[in-house]
C-alpha cells in the first residue's frame, strides 16, 4: 500500500508582476543613493572639512581689534624730524564693568543712526545728480558752487545727537561725573563718546580722552576703586613739533572710516586704525602705517566681550620718509608769507590767504611748499566737534585751511604768464624780438579796449623791454596776432607743464585750465545742455560764442579764464630755468616730496624715483625771454628790481617776473616767480598772495626772504613799487 502524501499548504503571497518590481527596485536604488550621499556629506564635513568650521566657529566667536604701530616718522632732506611718534597715556572705558546698563541708551542711539543714514543716502542721490549735470565743467559760477556745497553738506552723515543717559542710571552719572572732573570733560561728553564707541564696535574699549597726560594717569591710578570700568591704555599718537609749518602737505591721521576700508589703497585695513588723512600721511601711508597688531577679543552670540585668553599679534612700527623738504626753508617761507600778508593787510589790503613753492629745476625736488591760512595738525589726536572741523574745511565757495591753495589753488597768473606767451610767439614765428609793440596807453579790437596798468604809456618796445617793463599792450598786440597762428600760446603752456597732471607724490593737485578754441566749444555744449535741462542760465560760460581774439589777448597777459596754481608755474619755470642751463635741452620736471624710504634704524630700503619727460626749446629765443626777466629784476625800470637791490647779481642771477592779476569785485592778486642761476643752488621760487595787490609790493618781497635764507644771506623785508604788475 503506498503512502498517503500530504496535501501542501496554500501560498498567502500574491504573485508580483513585472512592473512592480522595477517599481520597488528603482526605488530601493534611490534610497540607497540618498543614504549614500547623506553619508559622504557626514564623513566630508566630520573628517575633511571639520577643522575648517572649528575655525569659522571661532571667528563667530572672536572679534579682531587693532593694536596701532608706531607710524614711521617723516624727515626734511638733511634728516631733521618734521612729524614724530610719541607715547602716552589714553584713558578707555571697559562697558562690560561699568556699574550700570548704558546699553538702552546705545539701542536709542542706533535708531537714530539708521534714521540719519536714511537721510543722508537721499542727499547723496541728489548730490551725484547735480555733478553728473556739471560734469565736464571746469569752474562753476558761484550760485552753482553755493549749491554744490550745501549739497555736500548734507550729503555727509549728520551729527546725531545721543539721547540722555536715563536719570535712573544713578552711578552711572556719578562715575561719570567724577572723571569728567578729572580729565576736564563734561560728563555729557563722556556718556557720548562712550554710547558712540559701544554702537560702532560693542565688543571694544571706547577711548573717550587720548592725550591725558602723567596728572591724570597719577589720579586715576591711586583711585582706581573709585573710577569701575576706567582702565589706562598707552598709545602712540602723531606729533608735529612744528605746529602749523607745512600742515597741508605733511596732512593728519585718523581713524579709517567706513568708507576708506572700500579704498584700494587701504585694503585689509582693519576698522579702528589710523591711517594717514592727506598729504604725505595719506600717500605714503603704506609705508608709515606699520604693520597694526592684533588684540582678539571672544565675544557672545549677541557680539558682547566674554572673558578669555587669546594671544595678540603685537604690531611692527612704520618705515622712515626721508623728504626734499628744507626744514629751514620752509619755517622761513611760512614766515614770511605771514610778514607779506601783514604788510598788504597794513595797506588796507585783505591779503586773506597765499601760497608758496620752492622747487630744484634740475630735478624736482621740492625744497618747500606752503599754504595759509594753516592749522596744527597736532588738533586730530583729538576728537574735532563738528563746528571745528567746518571751519577747517570752509562752506560753499571758501576754502578752509585745510586746503592746499600751493597745489589746488585756482588762479589766473596774471603777467607772471607773459614769458610763456613770448616763448610761444617766438617759437611759431608770431612775432620778431625786436620789432616794437605795444605803443599808446591802450589798443582796440572793435569797440574793445585793451590798456596798461593805470594807463601808463611804454612806448613801441622789443620783446626784451617789454618784458622788463611788463608792457600789457605789447602782449595784447602777440595774443591778437597769435589768435591767427591758432592754440601756439596753449600749446606752448602745456608744453611747459601747464593744463595737466604733473604727477606729484600728494593725493590731489589741480592740473589746470588753458582755455582755447576747442575748451570753449566744450563748455558752450555743456553751458546749453544745463540750460536746457535747467530752463535758466547756468553760468558755465558768461555767452554762448566762438574762442575770440579778445580772448586770446587777455590769455596773453595771464588774465580771462586762465586757471592754475604756484605749482604748475614753478614746473613751467622749472622747465624753461632746466632747458636754459642745458643750451635748449630741457626737462620738464616731475614734483615730488618723497625722496627715500628707510628702517627705523636708518638703514636705506628705497630711493624713490620721479623722472622727468625732455623738451627742446629753442636757444637763442629762450635766451631773449631769460634775459628780458633778468632785466626786470636787475636793472632800473625792470618791474622787481627795487626788491633785488643790494642783491649780488653777478654771483646769483635773479630772473624774476611779478604778476598782478584782477578779480572782479576783489582786490588785484599778488605773484611773483623767479629763477636764481647759482650754479650749486639753484632755485625756483613761486608766491602768490590773494588781494594782496601789485606784485612787486607784496609776492616779490616774500621771494626775496625766501631765497636770501636759500643763500644764507641777511633777511629783509625789501617791497617793491605799488604800481608795477
Amino acid at each position: 500500500m503506498s503512502a498517503i502524501e500530504r496535501v501542501r499548504p496554500s501560498d498567502p503571497r500574491l504573485p508580483v508582476s513585472p512592473q512592480l518590481a522595477l517599481r520597488v527596485a528603482i526605488l530601493g536604488g534611490v534610497a540607497m543613493v540618498f543614504f549614500g550621499v547623506i553619508f559622504f556629506r557626514l564623513w566630508y564635513l566630520q573628517i575633511l572639512t571639520g577643522e575648517q568650521y572649528v575655525r569659522q566657529a571661532d571667528v563667530n566667536r572672536v572679534r579682531d581689534l587693532p593694536i596701532p604701530a608706531p607710524r614711521g616718522e617723516i624727515l626734511d632732506r638733511s634728516g631733521q624730524a618734521i612729524v614724530t611718534s610719541r607715547i602716552t597715556n589714553a584713558v578707555e572705558i571697559v562697558p562690560a564693568l561699568l556699574p550700570g546698563d548704558i546699553a538702552r541708551q546705545a539701542r536709542a542711539y542706533k535708531e537714530r543712526l539708521a534714521e540719519a543714514e536714511q537721510a543722508r543716502e537721499a542727499a547723496l542721490q541728489r548730490l551725484i545728480s547735480f555733478d553728473r549735470s556739471v560734469s565736464g565743467v571746469t569752474h562753476l559760477s558761484s550760485s552753482e558752487r553755493l549749491q554744490q556745497g550745501e549739497l555736500r553738506h548734507a550729503a555727509r552723515l549728520a551729527q546725531v545727537p545721543v539721547p540722555p543717559l536715563p536719570r535712573t542710571e544713578v552711578k552711572l552719572r556719578a562715575l561719570f561725573g567724577r572723571l569728567g572732573h578729572v580729565l576736564e570733560l563734561s560728563p555729557q561728553t563722556i556718556d557720548e563718546r562712550v554710547v558712540q564707541g559701544i554702537t560702532a564696535t560693542p565688543y571694544a574699549h571706547v577711548t573717550v580722552k587720548t592725550d591725558a597726560g602723567v596728572g591724570v594717569l597719577t589720579v586715576l591710578g591711586e583711585r582706581a576703586n573709585e573710577f569701575p570700568g576706567v582702565a589706562q591704555e598707552p598709545v602712540s599718537i602723531r606729533s608735529y613739533p612744528d605746529g602749523e609749518v607745512a600742515a597741508q602737505v605733511l596732512g593728519h591721521v585718523d581713524q579709517i572710516s567706513e568708507g576708506e576700508l572700500k579704498l584700494k589703497a587701504f585694503r585689509g585695513v582693519l576698522a579702528g586704525t589710523v591711517v594717514g588723512q592727506e598729504g604725505l600721511e595719506f600717500y605714503y601711508d603704506s609705508y608709515l602705517r606699520g604693520q597694526t597688531g592684533v588684540q582678539r577679543v571672544g565675544v557672545n552670540a549677541a557680539g558682547e566681550p566674554v572673558p578669555s585668553r587669546l594671544a595678540p599679534t603685537p604690531p611692527k612700527g612704520g618705515l622712515t620718509l626721508k623728504t626734499t623738504l628744507d626744514l629751514g626753508l620752509q619755517r622761513e617761507a611760512e614766515k614770511a608769507l605771514a610778514e607779506g600778508k601783514a604788510q598788504a593787510q597794513a595797506g588796507g589790503k585783505p591779503a586773506n590767504a597765499g601760497a608758496f613753492v620752492a622747487i630744484d629745476p634740475r630735478n624736482g625736488e621740492i625744497l618747500a611748499i606752503g599754504s595759509q591760512p594753516g592749522y596744527d595738525p597736532n588738533r586730530f589726536a583729538k576728537p574735532l566737534t563738528p563746528a571745528e572741523y567746518r571751519e577747517l574745511v570752509g562752506s560753499g565757495s571758501a576754502s578752509g585751511p585745510l586746503t592746499n591753495r600751493a597745489v589746488n589753488g585756482t588762479y589766473p597768473t596774471g603777467s607772471t604768464f607773459k614769458p610763456i606767451t613770448a616763448m610761444a610767439a617766438l617759437e611759431h614765428g608770431v612775432i620778431t624780438p625786436g620789432e616794437g609793440l605795444g605803443a599808446g596807453q591802450c589798443i582796440y579790437v572793435s569797440t574793445e579796449e585793451f590798456c596798461n596798468a593805470g594807463k601808463a604809456d611804454y612806448g613801441a618796445v622789443g620783446l626784451v623791454e617789454a618784458l622788463k617793463v611788463s608792457s600789457d599792450t605789447y602782449f595784447f598786440e602777440v595774443g591778437e596776432r597769435a589768435f591767427s597762428h591758432g592754440n601756439v600760446i596753449q600749446q606752448e603752456a602745456e608744453k611747459l607743464g601747464i593744463g595737466r597732471p604733473n604727477g606729484i607724490d600728494l593725493p590731489s593737485a589741480f592740473p589746470g585750465v588753458i582755455p582755447g578754441a576747442r575748451w570753449r566749444v566744450e563748455q558752450n555744449k555743456l553751458e546749453l545742455e544745463c540750460e536746457h535741462r535747467e530752463h535758466r542760465p547756468c553760468g558755465i560760460v558768461e555767452e554762448v560764442r566762438p574762442w575770440s581774439v579778445g580772448d586770446n589777448m587777455h590769455l596773453a597777459v595771464g588774465q580771462g579764464e586762465l586757471l592754475t596754481d604756484p605749482l604748475q608755474m614753478a614746473v613751467a619755470y622749472s622747465t624753461l630755468a632746466n632747458a636754459y642751463m642745458h643750451g635748449g635741452e630741457g626737462t620738464v620736471v616731475t614734483p615730488h616730496l618723497g625722496k627715500e624710504i628707510a628702517e627705523t634704524n636708518g638703514a636705506l630700503l628705497q630711493s624713490l624715483s620721479f623722472p622727468g619727460h625732455k623738451v627742446h626749446l629753442n636757444s637763442e629765443d629762450l635766451s631773449l625771454v631769460m634775459e628780458g626777466i633778468h632785466k626786470a629784476a636787475s636793472e632800473a625800470g625792470g618791474t622787481s628790481a627795487d626788491v633785488w637791490t643790494g642783491w649780488d647779481q653777478a654771483q646769483r642771477p635773479v630772473y624774476g617776473k611779478t604778476g598782478t592779476a584782477q578779480h572782479a569785485g576783489k582786490e588785484d592778486q599778488s605773484w611773483y616767480m623767479c629763477f636764481i642761476g647759482d650754479p650749486r643752488r639753484p632755485i625756483v621760487i613761486a608766491v602768490t598772495v590773494e588781494q594782496g595787490g601789485f606784485g612787486a609790493e607784496t609776492a616779490a618781497p616774500i621771494a626775496r626772504l625766501m631765497a636770501s635764507e636759500w643763500f644764507h644771506q641777511p633777511l629783509k623785508f625789501v617791497a617793491g613799487s605799488s604800481h608795477t604788475l
